[in-house]
């Protein structure tokens, strides 16, 4: 069966015609499509009866959605997609060419078949599985509704991707973190709806900065350390992943004397290798892999309780269900025992802190660090192999541009040879230090998750980085070309 038939009927954005956007023009859909999101988020589902995945919701950061909108399959789908593809072709179990254009056409075609696929069976599984519980007789409308948002989302991807700053998937968890930041450190109306900064004195304020000014205010000492330890270790975190973010090689490129236009030859240019070679994608895969997983066991537990708490024998899904008790089981969406705890983190700090500190919160956290550490280089080195980043493309790249390495002659194979000694090693060493970074400000914990964070600062830097890089194209336009 030739896929490539199917790709054709495949709606997809269109490609802007020019090589080259404009700042304007790339600014302008980046923003609709953020309004968007911030619309679909607030569009509650019609004929769901019961959230149970509202105990999840820390971890709806990671998978850019909130629980119980249109959107609630948020990046989960493209992720998935994403994952089991790259898992695939780096395996060798399926071959793809992804050095040419038609090799990177046909992976693009076969990712957007895998992500329809887990758009419908993640629909499936929430409302099946009751995590979004669906009034009788509504099920199949919730399904749909669903479909329906994780399609929006994917296209959201596709049409800031392609017209706009960075990826639509580092759009929406950086700008559900940082909504989530804001409101964890100046949030006043707690969970019963009222207002603390009415009645400051008598009704705790959820916001830790509030919190601060309340346990000052009132001497409550542990609530002052807990509070104040958060900030200060979000602050850390900041420091540092800014510090780690300018960590780089430069490449010292000059003009090739074949290269047309006299002014241009000759002309040097630095090209920086990031010490995160491949930026936030491996720590988004791996949170988002160990999120889905997460959710999976707790919908996996929530349709196996009523036969096991009855006594019963199970029969059907539910019997199914009762033989994966070994994946985990929760408490207010937090895993207590099984792979679940094992691969999750709880917060260090805090625990010891309050004195309920105990010696296998720290196993957990060497597990955790171990899983985080694992998956983040695995999926650096092929999401490297898979998207155009390795020394063999970039070496084109160059010499198509009419570069060179200065001091080295021209040709491919040489450049291929140089790029190996730095991008390879940049790859494993960036995707083992992204992997403790968020791992350990997991454990450490902030104003929002450690992985949220941190997603958040690299997120924004790239987009800074690209605004910066749109800018000096377009205020020398002679030079655009060589800078693609």
């Amino acid at each position: 069966m030739d896929f490539r038939k199917i790709f054709q009927f495949i709606p997809e954005v269109k490609r802007p015609e020019e090589k080259k956007l404009s700042f304007n023009v790339k600014l302008k859909w980046t923003l609709i499509v953020l309004a968007s999101f911030f619309i679909l988020a607030n569009v509650p589902l019609f004929g769901m009866s019961n959230n149970a995945l509202e105990r999840f919701k820390y971890l709806a950061i990671i998978l850019g959605t909130d629980f119980g909108s249109i959107i609630s399959l948020g990046i989960g789908p493209i992720v998935m997609a994403s994952v089991i593809l790259q898992l695939l072709t780096g395996s060798g179990i399926l071959s793809i060419d992804t050095t040419n254009p038609e090799g990177r056409k046909f992976f693009q075609g076969i990712q957007r078949i895998l992500t329809f696929f887990f758009i419908i069976f993640e629909a499936m599984i929430y409302v099946l599985m009751q995590g979004l519980q669906a009034a009788p007789g509504l099920a199949p409308l919730l399904i749909f509704q669903l479909i329906i948002g994780g399609l929006a989302i994917f296209y959201m991807d596709d049409l800031v991707s392609k017209w706009g700053f960075g990826s639509g998937v580092s759009l929406f968890i950086g700008a559900g973190a940082s909504w989530q930041l804001i409101t964890s450190a100046l949030q006043f109306m707690n969970q019963q709806g009222r207002n603390c900064l009415l009645d400051f004195g008598n009704t705790a304020c959820p916001g830790k900065i509030f919190v601060i000014v309340q346990s000052i205010i009132n001497k409550y000492p542990i609530e002052l350390i807990s509070a104040g330890g958060a900030i200060i270790v979000t602050i850390i975190i900041f420091l540092t992943v800014v510090w780690v973010q300018s960590l780089k090689v430069e490449v010292p490129l000059s003009m090739s004397s074949g290269t047309r236009g006299f002014a241009m030859r000759g002309y040097s240019v630095k090209w920086p290798l990031s010490f995160f070679y491949t930026s936030n994608m491996p720590v988004i895969l791996t949170a988002a892999l160990l999120v889905s997983f997460q959710v999976f066991g707790g919908m996996i537990e929530n349709a196996a309780a009523p036969c096991l708490i009855e006594g019963g024998e199970c029969a059907g899904f539910a019997k199914f269900a009762s033989y994966l008790g070994w994946i985990g089981h929760f408490s207010n969406g937090q895993p207590i025992s099984g792979l679940a705890f094992w691969m999750g983190s709880s917060n260090l700090l805090e625990l010891t802190i309050r004195g309920g500190f105990l010696p296998r919160y720290l196993l957990q956290g060497l597990t955790h660090v171990l899983f985080y550490v694992l998956l983040s280089t695995i999926f650096s080195v092929f999401w490297v192999k898979t998207s155009g980043m390795d020394s063999k493309t970039q070496a084109h790249k160059i010499a198509s541009s009419g570069l060179q390495i200065a001091g080295f002659r021209q040709d491919e194979r040489v450049l291929e040879t140089i790029l190996d000694r730095y991008i390879m090693p940049l790859t494993v060493m960036g995707g083992i230090a992204i992997g403790i970074l968020a791992s350990i400000t997991n454990l450490m914990g902030a104003l929002i998750s450690g992985t949220a964070i941190l997603l958040v600062i690299m997120i924004f830097f790239q987009f800074y980085q690209n605004i910066v890089q749109q800018h000096q194209e377009d205020m020398n336009p002679a030079f655009r070309k060589f800078i693609k």
